[in-house]
């Protein structure tokens, strides 16, 4: 296994309200994770730093994620605890009324992988040279193209298309959708939304595929976000299962 993980602020705000982070324990099992603050005065990079630094203590906690109704139950809990967190903050600290954060988990062990997700941070895996988005976008425009109401390439362009749903210390209790997917994949991708407005599957497959080692890759894949204008922080976490063979 490889993995690399890189966060960029971007070519157009002056900071970076994105987290990121890929652990690995004693029993060979990964944790990825992305989230992308959002609120108040620099309160979007305090409420994603609060959610990684939670799931990060509580992963090193445990010696095993143990089965995969287990790890399921772990992952609930946990959102649970980090919303709980977020809500505790804003009711003492009023500069921060309305901060939250996205967030995106996948666990990987030798008999499953799982993802995590709320809000519109993205959850991928990778095979045959395709990429396969996993996780569904909890926003306004995804929840109108679901019902019909608008079409995939009208929402594309909506005004309103980075409306979030749901996200951590927004809604209470945290609603997270988890997604059970095969471990036969060349990789994980987690990233903010800074990767995805800014390239299409097809040129992050192409970069995935091509030359180089996987911290190259990576470090492409934010370079030609920012090339094509760097609207956004841009945060990746990246697995690949065979390098060589990607």
């Amino acid at each position: 296994m490889k993995t690399f993980f890189l966060t960029d602020t971007g070519k157009v705000r002056d900071h970076n309200e994105d987290s990121v982070i890929i652990l690995k324990n004693s029993n060979n099992e990964y944790l990825l994770a992305v989230a992308d603050g959002m609120g108040g005065h620099k309160a979007g990079e305090v409420a994603s730093s609060m959610a990684i630094d939670h799931i990060t203590n509580k992963f090193k906690e445990k010696e095993s994620l143990g089965e995969k109704k287990d790890a399921v139950n772990w992952i609930r809990d946990e959102v649970a605890e980090i919303n709980k967190s977020i809500f505790a903050y804003t009711a003492v600290h009023e500069e921060s009324k309305g901060m939250g954060t996205t967030f995106v988990i996948a666990l990987l062990t030798k008999d499953y992988l799982l993802f995590g997700n709320v809000g519109d941070s993205s959850g991928f895996v990778f095979k045959g040279e395709k990429l396969y988005k996993v996780t569904k976008d909890h926003t306004l425009v995804n929840l109108l193209v679901n019902s019909g109401e608008l079409t995939k390439e009208e929402a594309e362009h909506h005004p309103r298309k980075n409306i979030l749903m749901r996200a951590l210390g927004a809604n209470n209790p945290a609603e997270v959708d988890i997604f059970d997917v095969d471990t036969d994949v060349d990789g994980i991708l987690l990233c903010s939304d800074g990767l995805t407005t800014m390239l299409n599957n097809m040129q992050i497959e192409k970069v995935l595929y091509g030359a180089g080692t996987l911290e190259e890759k990576v470090t492409k894949l934010i370079r030609k976000s920012n090339i094509r204008g760097g609207t956004d922080n841009i945060s990746i976490a990246c697995l690949m299962t065979d390098e060589e063979g990607v």
